[in-house]
């Protein structure tokens, strides 16, 4: 580690100058190393990227923005949290493929109403390279992956838990209440000394009474929020009780739009909460298909072109009167557990099929057979023969219940694991 520190700051100093044959006074700096943690270094370019799109999100505002200082610290912390887990990842072996990371992309096009060529100009306009925003959404993924896979483990539920939240949900209508919440953490580890303690808890009393006097919340959490989701706000999204930590539930029942309770003290530090939002139950339906198909599988002796001409004669034959649906079905279709029924599949919700299977069912439409398609069991043809919209609440209960609680323990564990893993981790800030 010695060694590594030693090279680190030697590329720091030197490697990352621009030497040319012009006089000293015009060699320029492109780039340093601004904080070493563990086995990596993070950039000051990266600060000042993400600094950047900070300044162009929407909960930033100019008249009430935080200091260079203190916003500088927002955004380091967060990439010292990220580069932790991005040498996790790398330990772990997690890799984002291009094509994963342009789905990832579009999706992020579409929530914004953009085409990705749209996208990518908005993006350029705000300082920002392609290229680094790409990145960006990688590491995003990377760090998705390497948080589930190391929280999930630590998350247990157990069948009686279901059960009990299953019953309280039909009893208590307040447990269908959906509540957005918006959060600012002071920052006060369980094992800091009393006069550290004292001293956070002074700060979030300061910063409670700013909220009083009107200051806005989103504001105030980018400056002096030290949780993950500081720079969005505190935004912490929908939240029933029986999803958010146990700790918020206890404050946050029956209160309304706009209201703030806090300072509470957890492991972490102080929290101070704002009810953004709020919404009852909403009533849960579901559509399903009745749906028969061939499936026609190709082989060594098969090829994909033959069995999709296979279904394409079959189709005609259908429609022209010559043999039935049923008949072409049972005669060669290759799925065994429909073939004898005449292709039925019988009820079935979309999303229970391979991808391209869903799409078709769902935009085909009623009574008409499709053109032959591919999915990873071969060459389909099929026809919704019915449609049915199910009020699906009561079975989903279970489901429902199970999320709810694997939602609040998830997210309780994982403030307690980024902490600890910030706890453990070596960084020292290189000054320059």
């Amino acid at each position: 580690m010695k060694y590594l520190l030693t090279l680190v700051l030697a590329i720091s100093s030197v490697a990352l100058s621009v030497i040319t044959t012009a006089p000293a006074h015009a060699q320029q700096t492109l780039d340093r190393v601004a904080v070493i943690v563990d086995e990596g270094v993070i950039l000051q370019s990266q600060i000042d990227q993400m600094i950047q799109q900070v300044k162009s999100g929407n909960n930033f505002e100019d008249a009430n923005a935080p200091t260079e200082q203190v916003l500088e610290t927002q955004v380091t912390e967060r990439l010292i949290l990220q580069e932790l887990q991005l040498q996790m990842a790398e330990r772990m072996g997690v890799e984002i493929g291009e094509s994963q990371l342009e789905q990832a992309i579009t999706r992020v096009a579409q929530e914004r109403e953009l085409s990705v060529d749209q996208l990518r100009a908005q993006v350029t306009g705000d300082g920002i390279s392609w290229p680094t925003f790409r990145e960006q959404i990688r590491n995003e993924l990377i760090t998705s992956q390497v948080e589930r896979a190391a929280v999930q483990r630590r998350v247990s539920i157990t069948p009686q838990e279901i059960n009990n939240l299953v019953e309280l949900i039909e009893s208590n209508s307040e447990t269908r209440t959906e509540y957005r919440l918006s959060q600012i953490l002071i920052a006060s580890p369980s094992d800091a000394s009393q006069q550290e303690q004292e001293t956070a808890k002074r700060r979030a009393e300061a910063v409670l009474e700013l909220l009083e006097e009107g200051q806005d919340f989103a504001d105030l959490a980018i400056r002096s929020s030290s949780g993950s989701n500081a720079l969005d706000g505190g935004d912490l999204g929908w939240m029933t009780e029986n999803t958010m930590p146990t700790l918020f539930a206890d404050v946050v029942q029956g209160k309304e739009v706009g209201e703030v309770v806090g300072p509470l003290r957890s492991g972490v530090g102080f929290h101070i909460l704002k009810v953004a939002d709020k919404r009852g139950e909403q009533k849960v339906e579901v559509q399903e298909v009745k749906a028969r198909h061939i499936l026609i599988k190709p082989s060594v002796i098969l090829s994909d072109k033959r069995a999709k001409e296979m279904l394409t004669k079959f189709r005609e034959q259908v429609q022209q009167g010559e043999k039935t649906f049923a008949e072409l079905a049972r005669e060669n279709s290759a799925d065994p557990g429909s073939a004898s029924r005449g292709g039925d599949l019988g009820w079935s919700r979309p999303d229970r099929y391979a991808p391209e299977f869903k799409q078709m069912v769902e935009t085909i439409e009623q009574g008409i057979i499709s053109e032959p398609f591919q999915t990873q069991f071969g060459w389909h043809i099929v026809e919704v023969t019915d449609r049915r919209t199910l009020d699906a609440t009561e079975e989903s209960k279970q489901d429902r219940a199970y999320q709810m609680i694997f939602a609040r323990k998830y997210r309780e564990e994982l403030d307690n694991w980024q902490q600890e893993i910030r706890d453990r981790a070596y960084v020292r800030k290189v000054v320059q």
